[in-house]
């Protein structure tokens, strides 16, 4: 920018530009803080002081709060890469860490673009607005995601496999785990393994871990899908696996959709009899967790004496 002054107009299009703010010092001088360092030298800003004719904190103030709301509009409707590079979400994740980042932004930098008159990161909001949480957009099919304007398929695809990848991550956690040798080591694994993928589960989803002789995770399979409050489960089934894959031990799984982890009289008597065929072949079953809706909602079969070892 050359030194030449302003008209007004101009001046506060080139502060809002590149979010120059007038502050008031405690010794009663007026100066500018600026985002980008070395755009402004210390004569020119004192001239930019001079130009806005401003004398009191009362003064910078006003000005500051009518630059504020101008930046927060242009980044209502410019592209992000327009922004003041301090405040894109990418600059922002390198500077910071991406634990820092809010959450709009974070998903601002996985959606890339936003659409016409709507930066990426007000399309995250739309988002999140829309279905409250990222559990909920984890929830929530395809088809409903790309029905908000500006999200589309493509866009509603990267969030599915953004979403996926930490379900993933959660699941390398669980399967380093040596041995499941007590309740909480079973409930541990299923709330990383399991519950990411049942606690939001319409249907009950019934499934099998299978362990060696030292109880290490050898192996998971789903066994049914059932209804909104059962499943169809054949104890023969849960033998076969374990004897393809030569298991000494069994964990049995599985969700209620309605969040209660009571076990059911159903519940119960069908532990009773996949617990009678897997001792007919050598295979102990070390317990059955019940998954729930919220993180800490797991029912342990062996923790409440159900299941005896």
């Amino acid at each position: 920018m050359s030194d030449e002054i302003l008209p007004a107009k101009e001046l506060l299009d080139f502060m809002v530009a590149n979010a120059i703010y007038p502050m008031y010092s405690k010794k009663g001088k007026v100066y500018l803080r600026c985002s980008k360092k070395c755009l402004l030298t210390e004569e020119r800003a004192n001239d930019i002081v001079l130009q806005l004719n401003i004398n009191t904190a009362y003064e910078c103030e006003k000005l500051r709060g009518k630059i504020k709301r101008m930046v927060a509009e242009r980044k209502s409707t410019r592209p992000i890469k327009e922004w003041v590079k301090e405040e894109r979400p990418r600059e922002m994740l390198v500077q910071l860490g991406a634990e820092n980042l809010p959450l709009a932004k974070l998903l601002a930098i996985i959606l890339r673009t936003g659409k016409d008159g709507m930066s990426a990161e007000e399309l995250a909001r739309t988002l999140l607005n829309r279905f409250g949480s990222l559990r909920g957009i984890d929830s929530a099919p395809i088809s409903e995601i790309s029905k908000i304007d500006g999200i589309g398929l493509a866009k509603a695809v990267q969030i599915k496999a953004a979403l996926e990848l930490g379900k993933r991550f959660f699941k390398e956690k669980a399967e380093t785990k040596k041995k499941l040798n007590k309740p909480d080591d079973v409930i541990g694994y299923v709330s990383e393994y399991y519950a990411p993928y049942l606690r939001d589960k319409q249907k009950e989803v019934f499934s099998v871990i299978l362990l060696d002789i030292k109880n290490k995770p050898i192996g998971n399979v789903e066994i049914s899908r059932g209804s909104v409050n059962t499943t169809i489960v054949d104890p023969k089934e849960i033998v076969k696996v374990a004897s393809l894959k030569s298991a000494s031990s069994v964990i049995l799984v599985h969700n209620h959709p309605s969040g209660e982890t009571t076990p059911s009289s159903e519940d119960v008597e069908l532990t009773s009899r996949i617990t009678y065929a897997c001792d007919l072949v050598g295979v102990n079953v070390l317990d059955h967790i019940i998954v729930g809706k919220n993180p800490g909602d797991f029912y342990s079969f062996a923790k409440e004496g159900l299941i005896l070892n």
